[in-house]
């Protein structure tokens, strides 16, 4: 069957797949090797270093390229590596127009890293696609979209901002790191760029750190793939084998994360000792229909702050956790907790993070495949201590 026919579950199992050409292995195997035999200068397999290539990582990248409906797929050794390379498609001078509300660690790469190379970054609130138009002059040359955003949970309309994208011939990269392919696909929609740290739900077993892109138009790509290439921050074949395989039960962990996510958030909305829940799913979030709309479930992530809003009261609640994890990080089948403020969002300004709602109150869950009863049992005791 053509693998343009085949449905979402199918292609993280099949698609860009083929048997091994060496042995017929149904699994690609793990080519743990730096270099490649040549039968004269340049006469090679299309293989010649792995820094270049590898075939574990292309199994990876035609993966990546097929569940996201692009057509070339690019994995790196981390999400902010990824990130990286896109920001290296622009000059000094050039502008970045981004949601306000992103990680921690994407904040730190565009302030103090990129900024002192003469790119200005605006950081914005964007659950209102039409503000985005008076950031944009002459200079602009990138859209930064994060949706849902991390960790408030924000909706951002893809098409909406992608249409705005086309208007003023900028680029648009959505981080879909959230919402996976499973739930959204950006460049159905109309984004340039798509964009994960496939750390989290696509390896979705917390025991690997990658990056990845997807486009679908060959001169970006080749560009992207320069830059790769060039700069050298790739996967090694044993972490490109981890998350080819995490992907091949992306769709069954999803289905499961969403229902549980569902699950907890309706619980802790109803809390008497929770103040506010932070969960695409609900009717009163503000942008519940574009979520609907772009979205097939509404994921596992979920915020939220205690009743006073009290930092004190958090901290507590986020030590008591027994069934759930406090870690950085999220995405695995294991649930974690996290406290934004101290930990993924500790270099933003409290100021500036306080802005977007990000208090020091404030709790974040990665709800995983566990039994749904002993989460809310765990939440429950940690929360009436």
């Amino acid at each position: 069957m053509s693998e343009k026919k085949l449905k979402f579950n199918s292609k993280t199992i099949h698609g860009g797949q083929e048997p091994d050409k060496a042995y017929g292995a149904v699994m690609p195997p793990i080519y743990q090797t730096s270099t490649y035999a040549q039968t004269t200068p340049g006469g090679h397999q299309g293989y010649e270093y792995s820094r270049s290539a590898n075939p574990t990582r292309t199994a990876l990248e035609n993966s990546l390229a097929s569940i996201e409906n692009g057509k070339y797929g690019l994995a790196f050794a981390s999400g902010l590596s990824a990130m990286d390379a896109v920001i290296k498609l622009l000059n000094p001078g050039d502008e970045v127009v981004s949601t306000n509300d992103l990680y921690g660690g994407s904040y730190r790469l565009f302030k103090q890293v990129f900024e002192k190379y003469g790119i200005t970054f605006h950081f914005i609130g964007m659950q209102d696609a039409n503000t985005i138009e008076q950031y944009i002059n002459d200079r602009t040359k990138l859209i930064w979209v994060e949706t849902p955003t991390n960790p408030m949970m924000n909706v951002i309309d893809i098409k909406a901002v992608s249409l705005l994208a086309k208007k003023h011939g900028l680029l648009l990269a959505v981080d879909n790191t959230f919402a996976t392919p499973y739930l959204q696909q950006p460049l159905d929609l109309g984004a340039d760029i798509v964009m994960h740290s496939a750390t989290k739900y696509l390896g979705g077993h917390s025991d690997v750190v990658v990056g990845a892109l997807v486009v679908k138009e060959k001169e970006l790509a080749d560009r992207l793939y320069f830059l790769q290439n060039a700069s050298g921050a790739v996967c090694g074949p044993m972490d490109s084998f981890l998350v080819l395989r995490g992907i091949k039960t992306l769709h069954v962990r999803m289905q499961r994360h969403c229902e549980n996510g569902r699950a907890i958030a309706e619980f802790l909305k109803d809390h008497p000792k929770i103040e506010k829940v932070y969960w695409p799913g609900f009717v009163d979030h503000p942008n519940h229909e574009i979520a609907k709309n772009q979205m097939k479930d509404f994921g596992g992530m979920v915020s939220f702050v205690t009743k006073g809003s009290n930092y004190a009261d958090a901290i507590k609640i986020v030590e008591r956790l027994q069934v759930f994890t406090l870690a950085e990080s999220l995405g695995g089948v294991e649930s974690l907790a996290g406290h934004p403020a101290s930990m993924t969002h500790a270099s933003i300004p409290k100021e500036e993070r306080e802005k977007s709602g990000v208090v020091d109150a404030l709790i974040r869950l990665s709800v995983g495949i566990e039994d749904v009863d002993d989460l809310i049992a765990d939440l429950q005791q940690a929360i009436v201590q």
